[in-house]
Protein backbone atom coordinates (compact mmCIF):
# COMPACT_ATOMS: atom_id res chain seq x y z
CA UNK A 1 0.00 0.00 0.00
CA UNK A 2 1.10 3.58 -1.14
CA UNK A 3 2.09 5.92 1.76
CA UNK A 4 4.48 8.07 0.24
CA UNK A 5 4.00 11.67 1.17
CA UNK A 6 3.50 10.77 5.40
CA UNK A 7 5.23 13.22 7.56
CA UNK A 8 5.76 15.62 4.28
CA UNK A 9 4.30 19.25 4.36
CA UNK A 10 2.69 19.74 1.31
CA UNK A 11 0.82 22.24 -0.26
CA UNK A 12 -2.16 20.25 0.40
CA UNK A 13 -1.45 20.02 4.13
CA UNK A 14 -1.34 23.58 4.53
CA UNK A 15 -4.68 24.15 2.75
CA UNK A 16 -6.52 21.77 4.92
CA UNK A 17 -4.94 23.18 8.14
CA UNK A 18 -6.20 26.12 7.03
CA UNK A 19 -9.66 25.23 6.21
CA UNK A 20 -9.92 23.74 9.70
CA UNK A 21 -8.14 26.77 11.21
CA UNK A 22 -10.58 29.43 9.33
CA UNK A 23 -13.58 27.47 10.20
CA UNK A 24 -12.99 27.21 13.48
CA UNK A 25 -12.42 31.12 13.96
CA UNK A 26 -15.81 31.96 12.22
CA UNK A 27 -17.46 30.10 14.49
CA UNK A 28 -15.00 30.94 18.13
CA UNK A 29 -15.02 34.55 17.34
CA UNK A 30 -18.93 35.28 16.15
CA UNK A 31 -20.77 32.14 17.99
CA UNK A 32 -21.46 33.84 21.20
CA UNK A 33 -22.27 37.01 19.70
CA UNK A 34 -25.97 37.82 20.66
CA UNK A 35 -26.58 39.96 17.18
CA UNK A 36 -24.52 37.86 14.71
CA UNK A 37 -27.79 36.45 12.23
CA UNK A 38 -27.55 33.18 10.02
CA UNK A 39 -26.77 35.96 7.51
CA UNK A 40 -23.91 36.98 9.01
CA UNK A 41 -22.26 33.76 9.12
CA UNK A 42 -23.28 33.04 5.79
CA UNK A 43 -21.77 36.63 4.78
CA UNK A 44 -18.66 34.98 6.65
CA UNK A 45 -18.19 31.66 5.34
CA UNK A 46 -18.45 33.11 1.45
CA UNK A 47 -15.60 34.97 2.25
CA UNK A 48 -13.21 32.21 3.39
CA UNK A 49 -12.37 30.82 0.07
CA UNK A 50 -10.97 34.43 -0.64
CA UNK A 51 -8.88 34.63 2.35
CA UNK A 52 -7.77 30.92 2.50
CA UNK A 53 -6.70 31.75 -1.71
CA UNK A 54 -6.09 34.94 -1.87
CA UNK A 55 -5.06 36.95 -5.13
CA UNK A 56 -6.30 36.82 -8.75
CA UNK A 57 -3.67 34.22 -9.99
CA UNK A 58 -3.95 30.70 -9.58
CA UNK A 59 -1.17 28.77 -8.09
CA UNK A 60 -2.51 25.01 -7.67
CA UNK A 61 -4.87 24.45 -10.49
CA UNK A 62 -5.02 26.04 -13.81
CA UNK A 63 -7.66 28.34 -12.32
CA UNK A 64 -8.25 30.76 -9.28
CA UNK A 65 -11.98 29.99 -8.99
CA UNK A 66 -11.22 26.03 -9.71
CA UNK A 67 -9.03 26.40 -6.54
CA UNK A 68 -11.59 28.63 -4.86
CA UNK A 69 -14.95 25.67 -5.69
CA UNK A 70 -12.71 22.98 -4.37
CA UNK A 71 -11.59 25.29 -1.03
CA UNK A 72 -15.25 25.78 -0.48
CA UNK A 73 -16.48 21.91 -0.78
CA UNK A 74 -13.42 21.39 1.87
CA UNK A 75 -15.17 24.05 4.06
CA UNK A 76 -18.20 22.68 3.74
CA UNK A 77 -16.88 18.90 4.85
CA UNK A 78 -14.98 20.79 7.59
CA UNK A 79 -18.27 22.62 9.25
CA UNK A 80 -19.65 18.79 9.09
CA UNK A 81 -22.18 19.78 5.75
CA UNK A 82 -22.89 17.59 2.82
CA UNK A 83 -20.91 18.68 -0.69
CA UNK A 84 -23.07 20.51 -2.83
CA UNK A 85 -20.99 20.34 -6.14
CA UNK A 86 -20.96 23.27 -9.03
CA UNK A 87 -24.31 22.00 -10.85
CA UNK A 88 -26.60 24.80 -8.69
CA UNK A 89 -26.20 27.87 -7.39
CA UNK A 90 -25.48 27.28 -3.43
CA UNK A 91 -24.18 29.32 -0.53
CA UNK A 92 -21.26 27.65 1.51
CA UNK A 93 -23.12 27.96 4.55
CA UNK A 94 -26.29 26.00 3.24
CA UNK A 95 -27.31 24.01 6.31
CA UNK A 96 -25.02 25.31 8.96
CA UNK A 97 -27.95 25.63 11.16
CA UNK A 98 -29.50 22.05 11.13
CA UNK A 99 -25.45 21.19 11.24
CA UNK A 100 -24.51 23.57 14.35
CA UNK A 101 -26.94 21.71 16.38
CA UNK A 102 -25.67 20.05 19.83
CA UNK A 103 -27.99 16.62 18.79
CA UNK A 104 -26.16 16.53 15.21
CA UNK A 105 -24.25 14.52 13.81
CA UNK A 106 -23.46 14.41 10.08
CA UNK A 107 -24.90 12.92 7.09
CA UNK A 108 -23.67 10.11 5.34
CA UNK A 109 -20.84 9.75 3.92
CA UNK A 110 -17.94 10.15 6.56
CA UNK A 111 -15.53 10.24 3.44
CA UNK A 112 -16.39 12.42 0.06
CA UNK A 113 -15.01 12.35 -3.03
CA UNK A 114 -14.23 16.02 -4.57
CA UNK A 115 -15.27 15.13 -7.78
CA UNK A 116 -13.86 17.93 -9.85
CA UNK A 117 -10.55 18.20 -7.48
CA UNK A 118 -9.94 15.03 -8.87
CA UNK A 119 -7.36 14.10 -11.46
CA UNK A 120 -9.37 10.92 -12.70
CA UNK A 121 -5.66 9.32 -12.32
CA UNK A 122 -5.37 5.94 -14.91
CA UNK A 123 -6.20 3.15 -12.85
CA UNK A 124 -4.42 -0.20 -12.99
CA UNK A 125 -3.47 0.61 -16.52
CA UNK A 126 0.04 -1.03 -18.79
CA UNK A 127 1.43 1.70 -20.88
CA UNK A 128 5.07 1.64 -22.22
CA UNK A 129 7.02 4.23 -21.23
CA UNK A 130 10.29 6.31 -23.65
CA UNK A 131 12.78 3.13 -21.56
CA UNK A 132 11.26 1.31 -24.88
CA UNK A 133 14.49 0.06 -26.80
CA UNK A 134 12.54 -1.92 -29.29
CA UNK A 135 14.83 -4.83 -28.54
CA UNK A 136 15.07 -7.77 -30.85
CA UNK A 137 13.81 -10.66 -28.50
CA UNK A 138 10.13 -8.58 -27.72
CA UNK A 139 9.87 -10.75 -25.04
CA UNK A 140 6.81 -8.45 -23.70
CA UNK A 141 5.20 -9.22 -27.09
CA UNK A 142 6.10 -12.98 -26.71
CA UNK A 143 4.46 -13.50 -23.40
CA UNK A 144 1.27 -11.47 -23.50
CA UNK A 145 -1.68 -14.58 -23.08
CA UNK A 146 -3.63 -11.94 -25.02
CA UNK A 147 -1.82 -10.88 -27.63
CA UNK A 148 -2.16 -7.24 -26.98
CA UNK A 149 1.04 -5.95 -27.28
CA UNK A 150 2.91 -5.24 -31.00
CA UNK A 151 4.85 -2.76 -32.26
CA UNK A 152 5.00 0.39 -33.90
CA UNK A 153 7.95 2.73 -35.26
CA UNK A 154 9.71 0.65 -33.34
CA UNK A 155 8.44 0.46 -30.08
CA UNK A 156 6.07 -1.52 -27.92
CA UNK A 157 2.78 -0.72 -28.08
CA UNK A 158 -0.09 -2.23 -25.33
CA UNK A 159 -4.05 -2.57 -26.86
CA UNK A 160 -5.87 -1.32 -24.26
CA UNK A 161 -9.28 -3.61 -25.25
CA UNK A 162 -7.09 -6.31 -25.34
CA UNK A 163 -5.01 -6.15 -21.99
CA UNK A 164 -6.30 -8.19 -18.95
CA UNK A 165 -3.48 -6.31 -16.46
CA UNK A 166 -1.70 -9.30 -15.77
CA UNK A 167 1.38 -7.24 -15.44
CA UNK A 168 3.50 -10.31 -17.12
CA UNK A 169 5.04 -8.09 -19.87
CA UNK A 170 6.08 -5.55 -17.24
CA UNK A 171 8.04 -8.28 -15.06
CA UNK A 172 9.58 -9.41 -18.50
CA UNK A 173 10.95 -6.33 -20.11
CA UNK A 174 14.62 -6.49 -19.37
CA UNK A 175 14.37 -2.34 -19.73
CA UNK A 176 11.41 -1.75 -17.30
CA UNK A 177 10.09 0.10 -19.56
CA UNK A 178 6.41 -0.52 -19.26
CA UNK A 179 4.92 1.12 -16.24
CA UNK A 180 1.74 0.37 -14.26
CA UNK A 181 -0.33 3.17 -13.43
CA UNK A 182 -2.31 2.71 -10.18
CA UNK A 183 -4.53 5.50 -8.73
CA UNK A 184 -2.87 6.79 -5.41
CA UNK A 185 -5.88 6.43 -3.18
CA UNK A 186 -6.77 3.16 -4.63
CA UNK A 187 -3.91 1.70 -4.20
CA UNK A 188 -3.98 3.18 -0.79
CA UNK A 189 -7.16 1.90 0.16
CA UNK A 190 -7.06 -1.80 1.50
CA UNK A 191 -10.92 -2.31 1.22
CA UNK A 192 -10.59 -2.14 -2.63
CA UNK A 193 -13.31 0.14 -1.95
CA UNK A 194 -12.56 2.84 -4.61
CA UNK A 195 -12.69 2.64 -8.70
CA UNK A 196 -13.77 5.05 -11.22
CA UNK A 197 -17.26 7.14 -12.32
CA UNK A 198 -18.31 7.49 -15.52
CA UNK A 199 -16.14 10.38 -16.23
CA UNK A 200 -12.72 8.18 -14.26
CA UNK A 201 -13.03 10.29 -11.33
CA UNK A 202 -12.49 8.56 -8.23
CA UNK A 203 -14.89 6.40 -6.75
CA UNK A 204 -16.05 5.50 -3.53
CA UNK A 205 -18.17 2.20 -2.55
CA UNK A 206 -19.33 2.89 0.93
CA UNK A 207 -20.39 -0.41 1.70
CA UNK A 208 -16.83 -1.78 1.35
CA UNK A 209 -15.28 1.61 3.28
CA UNK A 210 -14.33 1.22 7.00
CA UNK A 211 -12.73 5.37 7.07
CA UNK A 212 -9.22 3.59 7.79
CA UNK A 213 -8.47 7.77 5.63
CA UNK A 214 -5.88 6.32 3.70
CA UNK A 215 -7.34 7.38 0.80
CA UNK A 216 -7.39 11.38 1.91
CA UNK A 217 -4.31 11.32 2.48
CA UNK A 218 -2.73 9.91 -0.02
CA UNK A 219 -4.45 11.56 -2.61
CA UNK A 220 -2.26 14.20 -4.11
CA UNK A 221 -4.74 16.36 -5.72
CA UNK A 222 -6.54 16.62 -2.03
CA UNK A 223 -10.15 15.57 -3.80
CA UNK A 224 -10.62 13.75 -0.66
CA UNK A 225 -11.73 14.57 2.48
CA UNK A 226 -13.95 13.47 5.53
CA UNK A 227 -16.66 15.18 7.63
CA UNK A 228 -15.87 17.26 10.59
CA UNK A 229 -17.74 18.08 13.91
CA UNK A 230 -15.41 21.21 14.63
CA UNK A 231 -18.54 23.05 14.42
CA UNK A 232 -20.63 20.89 16.59
CA UNK A 233 -17.72 20.88 19.23
CA UNK A 234 -16.73 24.76 19.41
CA UNK A 235 -21.09 25.53 19.41
CA UNK A 236 -20.96 23.64 22.70
CA UNK A 237 -18.07 24.85 24.06
CA UNK A 238 -19.57 28.47 23.32
CA UNK A 239 -23.25 27.06 24.92
CA UNK A 240 -21.12 26.97 28.27
CA UNK A 241 -21.88 23.37 28.08
CA UNK A 242 -19.66 21.07 30.18
CA UNK A 243 -17.50 19.36 27.57
CA UNK A 244 -14.55 17.55 28.56
CA UNK A 245 -12.03 15.94 25.85
CA UNK A 246 -10.76 12.58 26.06
CA UNK A 247 -7.23 12.05 23.86
CA UNK A 248 -5.86 9.06 22.08
CA UNK A 249 -2.65 7.37 23.22
CA UNK A 250 -1.07 8.94 20.03
CA UNK A 251 -1.54 12.46 20.97
CA UNK A 252 1.96 12.62 22.63
CA UNK A 253 4.14 15.00 20.56
CA UNK A 254 1.51 15.78 17.61
CA UNK A 255 1.02 19.33 19.22
CA UNK A 256 4.67 19.95 19.16
CA UNK A 257 6.94 19.18 21.82
CA UNK A 258 7.91 15.83 23.45
CA UNK A 259 4.84 15.07 25.18
CA UNK A 260 4.04 17.62 27.59
CA UNK A 261 1.07 17.21 29.06
CA UNK A 262 0.64 19.76 31.40
CA UNK A 263 0.86 22.06 28.35
CA UNK A 264 -1.83 20.13 26.70
CA UNK A 265 -4.23 20.87 29.31
CA UNK A 266 -3.56 24.05 29.22
CA UNK A 267 -4.11 24.40 25.78
CA UNK A 268 -7.34 22.83 26.03
CA UNK A 269 -8.34 24.96 28.71
CA UNK A 270 -7.78 28.04 26.41
CA UNK A 271 -10.11 26.10 24.06
CA UNK A 272 -12.90 25.91 26.58
CA UNK A 273 -13.14 22.18 27.18
CA UNK A 274 -13.63 21.74 30.75
CA UNK A 275 -11.38 18.87 31.49
CA UNK A 276 -8.81 16.13 29.75
CA UNK A 277 -8.99 12.82 30.32
CA UNK A 278 -6.45 10.17 28.76
CA UNK A 279 -7.65 7.11 26.90
CA UNK A 280 -4.89 4.87 27.86
CA UNK A 281 -6.83 4.31 30.93
CA UNK A 282 -9.43 2.75 29.41
CA UNK A 283 -7.05 0.91 26.93
CA UNK A 284 -5.72 -0.35 30.57
CA UNK A 285 -9.73 -1.60 30.85
CA UNK A 286 -9.86 -2.96 27.31
CA UNK A 287 -6.15 -5.56 27.85
CA UNK A 288 -8.10 -7.21 30.79
CA UNK A 289 -10.85 -7.77 29.36
CA UNK A 290 -9.21 -9.02 26.16
CA UNK A 291 -7.09 -10.94 28.51
CA UNK A 292 -10.11 -12.86 30.29
CA UNK A 293 -11.87 -13.07 27.13
CA UNK A 294 -8.70 -14.66 25.56
CA UNK A 295 -8.14 -17.20 28.64
CA UNK A 296 -12.08 -18.01 28.80
CA UNK A 297 -12.39 -19.01 25.19
CA UNK A 298 -9.11 -19.52 23.17
CA UNK A 299 -8.51 -22.08 22.03
CA UNK A 300 -11.60 -24.39 23.31
CA UNK A 301 -14.29 -22.01 21.76
CA UNK A 302 -12.50 -20.03 19.22
CA UNK A 303 -10.06 -21.07 17.32
CA UNK A 304 -8.21 -17.34 17.65
CA UNK A 305 -9.14 -14.30 18.92
CA UNK A 306 -8.50 -10.51 17.04
CA UNK A 307 -8.12 -7.39 18.71
CA UNK A 308 -10.86 -4.93 19.13
CA UNK A 309 -9.77 -1.41 19.64
CA UNK A 310 -9.03 -0.42 16.15
CA UNK A 311 -12.69 -0.07 14.62
CA UNK A 312 -11.28 -0.16 10.85
CA UNK A 313 -9.63 -3.64 11.13
CA UNK A 314 -12.47 -5.10 13.49
CA UNK A 315 -14.91 -4.34 10.60
CA UNK A 316 -12.99 -5.23 7.58
CA UNK A 317 -12.56 -8.55 9.57
CA UNK A 318 -16.30 -9.14 9.97
CA UNK A 319 -17.41 -7.83 6.42
CA UNK A 320 -15.00 -10.54 4.90
CA UNK A 321 -15.17 -12.89 6.94
CA UNK A 322 -18.95 -13.55 8.72
CA UNK A 323 -17.91 -17.13 9.88
CA UNK A 324 -15.09 -16.06 12.16
CA UNK A 325 -16.80 -12.96 13.34
CA UNK A 326 -17.25 -14.31 16.82
CA UNK A 327 -12.95 -14.56 16.63
CA UNK A 328 -12.97 -10.51 16.75
CA UNK A 329 -12.83 -10.08 20.82
CA UNK A 330 -16.22 -8.16 21.69
CA UNK A 331 -14.02 -6.11 24.44
CA UNK A 332 -15.12 -2.42 24.40
CA UNK A 333 -12.63 -0.42 22.75
CA UNK A 334 -10.59 1.84 25.12
CA UNK A 335 -12.31 5.09 23.56
CA UNK A 336 -16.09 3.69 24.43
CA UNK A 337 -14.49 2.60 28.09
CA UNK A 338 -13.27 6.12 28.61
CA UNK A 339 -16.06 7.67 27.86
CA UNK A 340 -18.10 5.72 29.72
CA UNK A 341 -16.11 6.08 32.70
CA UNK A 342 -16.29 10.15 32.44
CA UNK A 343 -20.07 9.68 31.57
CA UNK A 344 -20.54 8.11 34.96
CA UNK A 345 -19.46 11.16 36.85
CA UNK A 346 -19.99 13.73 34.38
CA UNK A 347 -23.78 12.37 33.07
CA UNK A 348 -24.40 15.96 31.36
CA UNK A 349 -21.29 16.82 29.60
CA UNK A 350 -20.17 16.41 25.99
CA UNK A 351 -18.08 14.06 25.46
CA UNK A 352 -14.76 14.83 22.80
CA UNK A 353 -13.03 12.17 21.05
CA UNK A 354 -9.71 13.63 20.20
CA UNK A 355 -7.62 11.16 18.13
CA UNK A 356 -5.87 9.77 14.97
CA UNK A 357 -8.50 8.95 12.47
CA UNK A 358 -12.21 8.71 10.85
CA UNK A 359 -12.88 5.39 11.96
CA UNK A 360 -13.12 6.30 15.30
CA UNK A 361 -16.00 8.77 13.62
CA UNK A 362 -18.25 5.79 13.09
CA UNK A 363 -17.50 4.08 15.64
CA UNK A 364 -18.91 6.68 17.83
CA UNK A 365 -22.06 6.27 15.66
CA UNK A 366 -22.45 2.69 16.22
CA UNK A 367 -26.33 2.20 17.12
CA UNK A 368 -25.53 -1.40 18.60
CA UNK A 369 -22.74 -0.22 20.73
CA UNK A 370 -23.19 3.12 22.70
CA UNK A 371 -20.01 4.79 22.83
CA UNK A 372 -21.20 7.66 25.02
CA UNK A 373 -18.53 9.69 22.80
CA UNK A 374 -20.20 12.44 21.42
CA UNK A 375 -18.21 14.30 18.90
CA UNK A 376 -15.03 12.69 17.40
CA UNK A 377 -11.95 15.09 15.81
CA UNK A 378 -9.06 14.27 14.78
CA UNK A 379 -5.64 15.93 15.75
CA UNK A 380 -5.12 17.96 13.07
CA UNK A 381 -8.60 19.14 13.35
CA UNK A 382 -7.74 20.09 16.89
CA UNK A 383 -4.64 21.43 15.90
CA UNK A 384 -7.11 24.22 13.67
CA UNK A 385 -9.01 24.95 16.52
CA UNK A 386 -5.77 25.83 18.56
CA UNK A 387 -4.08 27.79 15.78
CA UNK A 388 -8.13 29.64 15.38
CA UNK A 389 -7.68 30.59 18.88
CA UNK A 390 -4.06 31.71 18.68
CA UNK A 391 -2.54 29.23 20.73
CA UNK A 392 1.25 28.43 20.58
CA UNK A 393 1.26 24.80 22.52
CA UNK A 394 5.38 25.33 22.94
CA UNK A 395 5.34 28.73 24.90
CA UNK A 396 2.40 27.28 27.12
CA UNK A 397 3.25 27.65 30.63
CA UNK A 398 2.86 24.35 32.68
CA UNK A 399 -0.30 23.47 34.53
CA UNK A 400 2.11 22.14 37.06
CA UNK A 401 -0.28 19.03 37.43
CA UNK A 402 1.60 16.14 37.59
CA UNK A 403 0.75 13.74 33.93
CA UNK A 404 -1.95 11.14 34.10
CA UNK A 405 -1.12 8.93 36.69
CA UNK A 406 -3.58 5.94 36.28
CA UNK A 407 -2.57 4.80 33.07
CA UNK A 408 0.45 1.92 32.41
CA UNK A 409 2.80 2.13 30.51
CA UNK A 410 1.48 -0.85 28.74
CA UNK A 411 -1.96 1.44 27.88
CA UNK A 412 0.03 4.20 26.65
CA UNK A 413 1.31 2.17 24.37
CA UNK A 414 -1.49 1.01 22.53
CA UNK A 415 -0.87 3.66 20.13
CA UNK A 416 2.25 1.43 18.58
CA UNK A 417 2.43 -0.92 16.43
CA UNK A 418 2.62 -4.28 18.45
CA UNK A 419 1.62 -2.40 21.68
CA UNK A 420 -2.18 -3.98 22.29
CA UNK A 421 -1.26 -7.32 21.72
CA UNK A 422 1.80 -6.90 24.05
CA UNK A 423 -0.54 -5.28 26.83
CA UNK A 424 -2.64 -8.41 26.82
CA UNK A 425 -0.21 -10.43 26.80
CA UNK A 426 1.31 -8.74 30.00
CA UNK A 427 -1.88 -9.17 31.64
CA UNK A 428 -2.14 -12.90 31.21
CA UNK A 429 1.64 -13.51 32.07
CA UNK A 430 0.90 -11.45 35.29
CA UNK A 431 -1.57 -14.16 36.60
CA UNK A 432 -1.39 -16.94 34.58
CA UNK A 433 2.87 -17.30 33.97
CA UNK A 434 3.10 -20.70 32.61
CA UNK A 435 0.18 -19.93 29.93
CA UNK A 436 2.06 -19.52 26.36
CA UNK A 437 0.35 -16.73 24.54
CA UNK A 438 1.59 -16.64 20.75
CA UNK A 439 0.74 -13.85 18.79
CA UNK A 440 0.67 -12.36 15.26
CA UNK A 441 0.20 -8.50 14.00
CA UNK A 442 -0.67 -6.94 10.67
CA UNK A 443 -0.51 -3.01 10.09
CA UNK A 444 -2.51 -1.85 6.84
CA UNK A 445 -5.75 -3.43 6.05
CA UNK A 446 -4.37 -5.68 3.17
CA UNK A 447 -1.54 -7.38 5.69
CA UNK A 448 -4.79 -7.88 7.79
CA UNK A 449 -6.74 -9.88 5.55
CA UNK A 450 -4.07 -12.20 4.27
CA UNK A 451 -3.59 -12.73 8.65
CA UNK A 452 -6.98 -13.53 8.38
CA UNK A 453 -7.01 -15.54 5.55
CA UNK A 454 -4.31 -17.40 7.70
CA UNK A 455 -5.90 -17.92 11.07
CA UNK A 456 -9.03 -19.18 9.05
CA UNK A 457 -6.88 -21.45 7.53
CA UNK A 458 -5.62 -22.90 10.72
CA UNK A 459 -2.24 -21.39 10.59
CA UNK A 460 -2.92 -19.17 14.05
CA UNK A 461 -4.21 -21.96 16.56
CA UNK A 462 -4.79 -20.61 19.66
CA UNK A 463 -3.41 -17.45 18.46
CA UNK A 464 -3.85 -13.50 19.75
CA UNK A 465 -3.92 -11.15 16.14
CA UNK A 466 -3.39 -7.56 16.51
CA UNK A 467 -5.02 -6.02 13.38
CA UNK A 468 -4.21 -2.26 12.76
CA UNK A 469 -5.94 -0.25 9.57
CA UNK A 470 -2.47 2.10 9.52
CA UNK A 471 1.17 0.43 9.49
CA UNK A 472 2.67 1.73 12.22
CA UNK A 473 -0.49 1.65 13.91
CA UNK A 474 -2.30 4.41 15.64
CA UNK A 475 0.27 6.96 15.55
CA UNK A 476 0.60 6.49 11.72
CA UNK A 477 -3.79 7.55 11.59
CA UNK A 478 -4.71 9.91 8.55
CA UNK A 479 -5.55 12.44 11.16
CA UNK A 480 -2.25 12.45 12.78
CA UNK A 481 0.34 15.79 12.17
CA UNK A 482 3.75 14.46 12.73
CA UNK A 483 6.06 11.78 10.99
CA UNK A 484 5.51 7.78 12.06
CA UNK A 485 8.46 7.34 13.44
CA UNK A 486 8.88 10.61 15.18
CA UNK A 487 5.32 10.01 16.93
CA UNK A 488 5.82 6.37 18.08
CA UNK A 489 9.44 7.65 19.78
CA UNK A 490 7.21 10.52 21.28
CA UNK A 491 4.93 7.52 22.58
CA UNK A 492 7.32 5.34 23.98
CA UNK A 493 9.37 7.80 26.05
CA UNK A 494 5.74 8.97 27.59
CA UNK A 495 5.17 5.65 28.62
CA UNK A 496 8.06 5.30 30.39
CA UNK A 497 7.40 7.80 32.89
CA UNK A 498 4.13 5.67 34.09
CA UNK A 499 4.31 4.64 37.47
CA UNK A 500 2.70 1.65 36.66
CA UNK A 501 4.21 -1.17 33.99
CA UNK A 502 1.43 -3.45 33.43
CA UNK A 503 -2.48 -2.70 32.98
CA UNK A 504 -3.49 -4.91 35.73
CA UNK A 505 -1.57 -2.21 38.11
CA UNK A 506 -4.51 0.63 36.97
CA UNK A 507 -6.82 1.32 40.42
CA UNK A 508 -9.81 1.53 38.15
CA UNK A 509 -9.68 -2.15 37.00
CA UNK A 510 -12.65 -3.35 39.02
CA UNK A 511 -14.96 -1.17 36.79
CA UNK A 512 -14.26 -3.01 33.73
CA UNK A 513 -17.97 -4.89 34.05
CA UNK A 514 -20.06 -1.87 35.24
CA UNK A 515 -18.80 0.05 31.96
CA UNK A 516 -19.99 -3.30 29.92
CA UNK A 517 -24.10 -1.97 28.74
CA UNK A 518 -26.04 -1.68 25.65
CA UNK A 519 -24.09 -4.39 24.20
CA UNK A 520 -26.17 -6.71 21.48
CA UNK A 521 -22.87 -8.33 20.45
CA UNK A 522 -22.84 -6.70 16.66
CA UNK A 523 -19.96 -4.41 16.95
CA UNK A 524 -19.69 -3.38 12.89
CA UNK A 525 -19.83 0.49 12.90
CA UNK A 526 -22.75 1.51 10.40
CA UNK A 527 -24.45 4.44 9.43
CA UNK A 528 -28.41 3.50 9.48
CA UNK A 529 -30.49 5.75 7.41
CA UNK A 530 -32.70 5.64 10.73
CA UNK A 531 -30.79 6.76 13.67
CA UNK A 532 -32.90 4.94 16.50
CA UNK A 533 -31.58 1.58 13.90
Amino acid sequence: MADTMRGVYTNLTAIRRSVFREVSKVIYDNGRNPNWTLADFDKAFEELPYKIIPGDVATYRESVFLERAIVSERIRLAAGLSLQGVDKPAHISDGLADAAGPEHYYEPPLINVIKFACNACKDNVYEVTNMCQGCLAHPCREICPKKAISFKDKKAFIDQSLCIHCGMCARTCPYHAIYHHVRPCADACGMHAIGSDEQGHADIDQDKCVACGQCLINCPFGAIADKSQIVQVAMAILANQEVIAIVAPAFVGQFGGKGNVGKLREAFKLLGFSGVEEVALGADLCSVQEAEDFLEEVPDKLPFMGTSCCPAWSSMAKKEFPKYADCISMALTPMTLTARMVRSQHPNARIVFVGPCPAKKLEAMRRSVRSEVDFVLTFEEMAGMMEARGIDYLSLADDNKSDFEVASEDGRNFAVAGGVATAVVNVIKRDHPDVDVKTAAAGGLEECRKMMKDATKGKYPGYLLEGMACPGGCVAGAGTLVAINKSAAAVHRYAKRSPHKNAVDNEFRGLIHELEYADDGVSVPQVPADPEE
